[in-house]
């Protein structure tokens, strides 16, 4: 019996690494898949050994993708647990890897923008911005540090998460587990916006 094979924590955060670079060659036909693609490239580099079924691996990557690029990690991490079974003998084709990347990509598309762009950056913007307005030169370096420390790390985290959690993390989606993060995100980001209206709002009443 041939030895399992298995991603280490080297190849997971190659991908990790490669996962920035998502959207780099963005084209209107399929959209993410050649980032998607070149981003799984070390993961299938160590699950597959012949030219032949790396080639087949890469090509199976290359169809349509599209989602919110922070989104995608969760996606890629369930992805290279699929693909870490078929390589050890798993019954799994591609059309289950397909399908698995294809109802994921919609919902999680739906909540990047409210968390990440409606949310997270506005509210570190509005403090790096009122740092910036007092002369204090901490406010462009705090904007650039904490946004990157934020997109980092979530990248990582729900990479992980999805690999560990592997096809299972469907049944959490298919509930009303997202429509909770976006709700209770929405929420956090008002509430910070408007205790920092005070700051930047003054009202003067004319007789």
């Amino acid at each position: 019996m041939a030895e399992e094979v298995h991603l280490t924590k080297s190849d997971r955060i190659k991908v990790w690494w490669r996962s920035t670079f998502i959207q780099g060659s963005w084209n209107y036909e399929r959209m993410q898949n050649g980032g998607w693609a070149y981003t799984l490239i070390p993961a299938l580099k160590r699950l597959y050994h012949t030219k032949e079924d790396r080639s087949a691996a890469l090509k199976r990557h290359l169809e349509f993708f599209n989602t919110h690029p922070y989104l995608a990690s969760p996606i890629i991490g369930v992805t290279m647990a699929l693909e870490e079974e078929r390589a050890n003998g798993a019954p799994i084709d591609d059309k289950a890897i397909q399908g698995v990347k294809v109802g994921m990509m919609g919902p999680l598309a739906g909540v990047g923008d409210p968390v990440f762009w409606f949310t997270v950056k506005p509210i570190i913007g509005a403090l790096a911005a009122s740092l910036a307005m007092a002369g204090n030169i901490m406010g462009p370096i705090l904007y650039f540090v904490l946004w990157n420390a934020i997109r980092m790390a979530f990248l990582w985290y729900t990479q992980e998460f999805g690999y560990k959690a592997g096809s299972k993390i469907t049944e959490d989606l298919s509930g009303g587990l997202l429509q909770e993060v976006t709700k209770g995100a929405t929420i956090l980001g008002m509430f910070i916006l408007g205790s920092l209206v005070n700051r930047w709002v003054s009202v003067k009443f004319t007789p």
